[in-house]
């Protein structure tokens, strides 16, 4: 039997391996730290070459010209920008009266009610608004040539505007009130308030608080769908933002006045933009 000290002598001894020490993984906010570097980088880096490759003389001289822009004042803002924030107004305190009868008759037991708010929801969410103020401005006339839509242009904007808007904000009204909930309409009945009470007195002031925040949203596409008043053949006196640049823009061979234009509109719709947000922070500290 051979001796075991034989046989470590007689081969060479192995060095043990060296283990490298393990990686160290990166944690989880470490890597949502780092994406978001480089995501920050990124947009600085496409911020930056569109800056560099931009010819912002050319730009300024083309769609930035205060002499262009000074020759629509004041008519921009004392009849342009004054139509297009009473336009805005009317259809929407039309649409919103239309809306809440709507989403009553959306939620009523009777079946006729229910049936044609539902079919006048369907039909006017899917028609543009262009078609709409179109059938109103020129085919109420032909239905009833003996009577015509008070207000002139100011109505028919109302009315063709206002009646799309009712059929968003019958949706968003009818959502309102199934939130509330349904023990509310229950105690007011058993204090015993009829149902109609029950409904102006408890239920809809709740239903408004939640839908404040859309209904302003409905405010600012209504602004914006103004623009569309030019099919109704609009005067000097009845004229809108859009229209109005886009008679400048004939006039002058720069599209200054759409820059101007697009500027107004934003000085009406940013701030509510604002107040939605603010609205919606309101609605949810109270919730």
């Amino acid at each position: 039997m051979a001796d075991p000290e034989t046989l470590t002598t007689g081969a060479e001894a192995r060095p043990a391996p060296v283990l490298s020490p393990p990686r160290r993984r990166l944690g989880r906010r470490q890597r949502q730290r780092f994406w978001r570097l480089a995501g920050y980088l990124v947009f600085a880096a496409v911020l930056l070459t569109v800056v560099a490759a931009a010819d912002w003389g050319r730009l300024a001289d083309s769609f930035f010209r205060p002499d262009v822009a000074g020759e629509m004042f004041p008519e921009a803002i004392t009849v342009a920008l004054r139509n297009t924030i009473v336009y805005t107004l009317l259809a929407f305190a039309f649409g919103l009266a239309l809306g809440l009868v709507l989403a009553l008759m959306r939620l009523s037991s009777i079946g006729p009610y229910r049936w044609f708010a539902t079919g006048y929801i369907e039909l006017f969410r899917g028609l543009p608004s262009l078609l709409v103020l179109f059938m109103v401005g020129y085919g109420v006339p032909l239905a009833f040539p003996d009577r015509e839509i008070p207000g002139g242009v100011y109505g028919a904007v109302t009315v063709g505007l206002g009646a799309t808007a009712a059929a968003y904000m019958a949706e968003t009204i009818r959502a309102g009130i199934q939130a509330v909930p349904k023990g509310q309409l229950e105690a007011a009945r058993t204090l015993g308030m009829s149902h109609p009470r029950a409904m102006v007195s408890i239920v809809l002031p709740q239903a408004f608080r939640i839908v404040i925040p859309p209904l302003t949203n409905e405010i600012i596409l209504l602004t914006k769908d103004t623009s569309l008043a030019y099919v109704l053949g609009v005067t000097a006196t009845t004229i809108e933002l859009t229209k109005f640049a886009g008679d400048a823009l004939n006039t002058q061979v720069n599209p200054t006045p759409l820059v101007v234009a697009g500027l107004l509109y934003l000085a009406i719709t940013l701030p509510l933009s604002q107040l939605v947000r603010w609205l919606e922070r309101r609605s949810a500290k109270e919730r």
